[in-house]
């Protein structure tokens, strides 16, 4: 595999009554080849650090192995896509609990996930089960089709596996395939990576903006608009950072967090976005997020009263990193 290099070095001189004074060297790399995706089911697919909430973890990991069609990971994020792992999530289409189900469907395909006696949709541990026997209950439908068996299973989930059928695959309507795509995305930021992680080519310009906002006072809602005198806070400067280079990401820093693969704290590269918790074991209470710099230092705007500037990412609520891409924010959804 070619691997083409391109260095951007960043002099940074941070004075103060102790006249401290660093540099940090920013190294973005341009990765060309094909690099480990692993998608397409199978058991192997471990969940990424905390990206499930810890309440929910066990089920996931034990029913996203029910079949060939699905993994942990897989079923993750259409629960995240479903209701933000949200038991209590109820929609205007009457779809109810944490996978969503419409009345319909849970009376034929419910299930008693945790052996008590009743199928509630608003338990998870009847509602999760339920969503992985449905998943592969879909997939014995198409096993038949050609092609990917788990993207036939997420067009059947959308279409019918009827459309799949007739069309010997993934159906021709653009809401289907969008649906697959997105869910293939999110997949991947709910998957403990098993090989290195492609480095966001955006991630230079992102930084860079990031930099031309050093100094700026923090402000809570802030997005940088000039009603708001170009004042951020933490997700509103990542937001803007990479909206920069045509990224568009959330609003928020715990949806952030799904915008593309982990890496681990040894991989991390300048431009990734690295998360901060008190809760170390649930993504979906990150209360903050930075850009990565370089040096063990992000870029990030702390609080009120501060403004944005570097500091140091290893702190005991250090939660972990995402490596944005297109794909991953593209395949967040807009309400979770």
């Amino acid at each position: 595999m070619t691997v083409r290099k391109a260095w951007i070095a960043a002099g940074v001189a941070v004075s103060s009554a102790l006249a401290f004074v660093m540099l940090l060297a920013v190294g973005v790399y341009v990765v060309a080849g094909n690099l480990v995706n692993g998608v397409g089911g199978g058991s192997a697919k471990a969940l990424a650090k905390g990206s499930v909430p810890a309440a929910y973890q066990a089920l996931v990991q034990k029913w996203g192995n029910l079949c060939p069609a699905i993994n942990p990971a897989l079923l993750a994020a259409q629960l995240y896509q479903e209701s933000g792992f949200n038991p209590k999530a109820q929609s205007h289409a009457a779809a109810q609990g944490i996978a969503q189900f419409i009345p319909g469907t849970w009376a034929t395909h419910g299930i008693d996930g945790d052996g008590d006696g009743d199928r509630d949709v608003w338990d998870p541990a009847d509602a999760i089960p339920s969503a992985a026997q449905y998943d592969c209950t879909l997939a014995s439908y198409v096993k038949d089709v050609g092609g990917n068996l788990t993207e036939n299973m997420l067009a059947s989930y959308n279409a019918g596996a009827y459309a799949v059928i007739k069309y010997g695959g993934v159906p021709p309507y653009k809401e289907t395939q969008n649906y697959v795509e997105r869910i293939r995305a999110l997949e991947e930021s709910f998957a403990a990576p098993v090989g290195r992680v492609d480095p966001s080519r955006q991630a230079a310009g992102a930084i860079a903006f990031a930099q031309k906002k050093l100094g700026t006072l923090y402000l809570w809602g802030g997005n940088g608009t000039a009603d708001q005198g170009g004042r951020f806070d933490c997700s509103g400067l990542t937001k803007a950072a990479y909206e920069s280079v045509g990224i568009t990401l959330p609003r928020v820093a715990n949806d952030q967090y799904n915008a593309g693969p982990h890496p681990k704290r040894s991989e991390l590269l300048p431009g990734d976005l690295v998360f901060f918790s008190d809760d170390l074991t649930n993504s979906r209470a990150i209360r903050h997020v930075g850009i990565y710099v370089g040096g063990g230092y992000m870029i990030d705007a702390p609080r009120t009263g501060a403004v944005i500037r570097f500091d140091p990412i290893d702190t005991p609520d250090y939660f972990g990193a995402t490596r944005v891409t297109e794909d991953g924010a593209k395949a967040l959804p807009t309400t979770v």
